[in-house]
């Protein structure tokens, strides 16, 4: 099974089938709202729905390391930058969403709304932080930067997750309903986790070999 993953993932097919998957929540939403599917309040839906699959993209993104490493897929690592791509993509259409439906597109009101209210100051910084992980997405842009630098530019993405969490909490707040949060809070607290986990026993083991090296 392991085999069969790894050679489907390194094939030509990987990246168009996901591309497409990747795609069809934002298609499906763009069907609901010409059928009028989205139910009494159109407008709320979708700024709702690109929220909601800006954060599941998210944890997506955040589980490819954890499944590719404990798994042994490694060809999932093929697919981890479209996937971030994607989630830059669904936060891109939150921010229209709420910037044409909420705010009609007055970047006056936009900018008092994102000073006045804290959960979209917290969405809005996140999308400040993510912007540049979409920008040096590319090779060129690791070449550029260098792979360190790139590397600890990206690793903002773990900041982007909690502001992400943080802004649904708030979202939330409002109607006193904490389950999904608690979900997502759940899921990202487990990848982040397994990764502070990892890095420790990483570390712990390294000063092992060194001190080890130098008692001999």
């Amino acid at each position: 099974m392991r085999a069969f993953a790894n050679r489907w993932l390194a094939s030509v097919w990987a990246k168009p089938v996901w591309f497409l998957l990747s795609c069809l929540p934002a298609l499906w939403l763009v069907a609901a709202a010409l059928t009028e599917q989205l139910g009494a309040n159109p407008a709320e839906a979708l700024v709702r729905s690109t929220g909601d699959w800006t954060l599941r993209a998210l944890c997506l993104v955040l589980a490819i390391t954890p499944l590719r490493t404990v798994l042994g897929v490694t060809s999932l690592a093929r697919l981890r930058r479209m996937a971030g791509l994607f989630v830059y993509f669904y936060l891109l259409l939150h921010l229209l969403a709420y910037s044409w439906f909420d705010m009609g597109f007055e970047l006056g009101d936009i900018a008092r709304d994102i000073a006045k209210r804290p959960f979209i100051l917290v969405g809005f910084s996140a999308f400040v932080l993510l912007t540049p992980l979409a920008l040096t997405s590319f090779n060129r842009a690791i070449k550029a930067i260098g792979g360190k630098r790139w590397q600890a530019l990206h690793r903002l993405v773990y900041a982007v997750a909690g502001l992400a969490l943080l802004h649904f909490f708030w979202m939330r707040a409002g109607k006193n309903n904490f389950a999904e949060v608690a979900v997502y809070g759940l899921v990202l607290g487990l990848l982040l986790g397994w990764r502070v986990q990892r890095r420790w026993k990483g570390r712990r083991g390294y000063l092992a070999t060194a001190g080890g090296g130098a008692g001999k």
